[in-house]
């Protein structure tokens, strides 16, 4: 059986992740920084009838935590299949260049970018231990710098600085991760669930949280033919699913 470890997991999209990985058979590893609310997300898939699945106490934003989740991890399982960089913030609204505090810059990095590095990391000798690792860093439509530069783009007056600069050096983390990891069995890639209304947001999304994770769940179950080192987005391409970075 595949195992997964799904950082920011008890709700939302992370949530919904977990549940459709659980549905074609994986172990999920819930991330959360909350353990209550870890265990009330697994007690809700569990009286759903999908038993493969513990919560994990990681906040993304703690190395202590990150540490102890790998410790925690390493005495249930020797190999992790799939790393899931799920866990986001959004930061104090609106956001200007000129105008947005340093302190908000910093608590977008800390979570969106800084964390992905540190779990990543953390996690990575348990995934060099399976056959076929995916690593999967949900990032954004916003993190494109091309469309950013895009008039006609829908979303091109959309442009929460700190937001937008942590997701486009996520982006950046991915090319490089996926370039080191070229000549192994890794697939790495980065995806956009597309602007979904979740709390995240305030409900604002068009987009449903069950179709925002089936596109994450795409990446994180890719043939060993699959793509490496991509930004998929429906948002921007759907006849290709691949964004500018």
């Amino acid at each position: 059986m595949k195992t997964v470890l799904i950082t920011g997991a008890n709700k939302s999209i992370g949530f919904e992740t977990a549940r459709q990985l659980l549905q074609q058979g994986y172990y999920v590893f819930l991330g959360s920084r909350d353990m209550q609310k870890g265990q009330q997300a697994v007690s809700q898939l569990q009286a759903e009838g999908l038993n493969q699945v513990e919560p994990i106490e990681i906040d993304v934003d703690d190395s202590k935590s990150i540490k102890a989740a790998r410790e925690e991890l390493g005495q249930k399982i020797d190999t992790l299949d799939v790393l899931i960089n799920n866990a986001g913030i959004s930061g104090t609204m609106p956001q200007t260049s000129l105008e947005t505090d340093i302190t908000v810059f910093k608590q977008v990095f800390d979570t969106n970018f800084f964390g992905v590095i540190e779990v990543t990391q953390a996690f990575i000798d348990l995934m060099k231990n399976s056959p076929e690792p995916r690593i999967v860093n949900v990032t954004s439509g916003l993190g494109s710098l091309t469309l950013h530069n895009d008039p006609s783009w829908k979303h091109y007056q959309v442009k929460p600085i700190s937001y937008v600069a942590s997701k486009a050096a996520l982006n950046a983390y991915t090319i490089v991760l996926a370039y080191d990891l070229r000549d192994t069995s890794f697939k790495v890639n980065a995806v956009d669930p597309g602007y979904t209304a979740t709390d995240f947001n305030n409900h604002s999304g068009p987009g449903t949280v069950p179709d925002a994770a089936a596109r994450v769940v795409k990446a994180a179950v890719l043939r060993p033919d699959g793509p490496t080192g991509q930004f998929f987005s429906d948002d921007n391409v759907p006849e290709t699913g691949i964004s500018p970075w």
